[in-house]
């Protein structure tokens, strides 16, 4: 048996709207009847197709309490999955994904849990009004965005021809950036607090964890003026030098932002 959520309509339902998926959700919210596992499965299926996630979760639910060991069971745990995430119960989902991966990690379409496991993470850690650019998200607590990023490293690393490595990959890239953006807001905070040690560490930190991020740059200025705050000229002049090589024209090296002894010297000479 397969997914019902594999294929092209995996891209169209999971990239819907949470709102719009949650809504499917609400007409129903029974406790599963005393059934066999058979007519459990084709319920639980039956919800899931049509939008009814809540009694799809309370049939799939049964199924993995009364038959653990059914003819069923690996496949209702693998589609209960689905079904926390569209009610957005993504703790639930992750916690049921992690478990599928660890009891069946040879199962053919185990790299499904590892995608539904990070795209739950992915939409736990983002918060309805970044997208009117109200709140910059990289300023908040990104707990579940870090195992979103990790969990979709790990999917195309273990599965590199999966069919949902080319969404993880795209995903992957921004998370790189916004997890970047967020330590180097917190090595800003530490440079106006004159903890230099602290924001160079941050600065070093996004260079060697996130080398392919866009806020590198901004990393290595953080380093030179935070060795500049500690007096150590010759370390500045080295990471000027890189910084000078890789963004020449870089907004922090105006003349303002360093003091003007490292930023006029020849980074070729100095």
């Amino acid at each position: 048996m397969r997914v019902i959520t594999t294929g092209p309509r995996l891209a169209v339902m999971l990239l819907a709207s949470a709102l719009l998926a949650g809504c499917a959700s609400t007409a129903e919210e029974q406790e599963a009847p005393d059934l066999q596992e058979r007519q459990l499965y084709d319920e639980g299926r039956s919800a899931l197709e049509g939008g009814r996630f809540t009694t799809a979760v309370n049939r799939l639910e049964a199924i993995d309490t009364r038959f653990p060991f059914g003819d069923t069971a690996e496949q209702a745990q693998l589609e209960l999955i689905y079904a926390y995430y569209e009610t957005n119960d993504w703790e639930k989902a992750r916690a049921a994904a992690s478990r599928f991966i660890r009891l069946h990690p040879d199962h053919a379409q185990v790299d499904y849990a590892y995608y539904l496991r990070g795209l739950s993470a992915w939409q736990a850690g983002r918060f309805s009004l970044e997208g009117l650019k109200l709140i910059d998200i990289s300023k908040r607590d990104l707990g579940a965005t870090r195992d979103a990023y990790s969990d979709f490293r790990e999917l195309v690393q273990r599965f590199p021809d999966s069919q949902y490595a080319p969404d993880a990959e795209q995903r992957i890239v921004y998370l790189r950036n916004l997890l970047a953006r967020h330590e180097l807001q917190v090595a800003d905070f530490y440079l106006r607090k004159g903890a230099y040690l602290a924001a160079v560490e941050r600065g070093r930190w996004v260079i060697e964890h996130y080398p392919e991020a866009q806020a590198t740059r901004d990393a290595l200025a953080t380093m030179v003026e935070g060795y500049v705050g500690l007096d150590m000229g010759e370390r500045a002049q080295e990471t000027l030098r890189v910084l000078i090589d890789n963004a020449p024209d870089h907004p922090r090296l105006d003349g303002r932002t360093f003091d003007p002894q490292y930023v006029k010297a020849d980074p070729i000479s100095a």
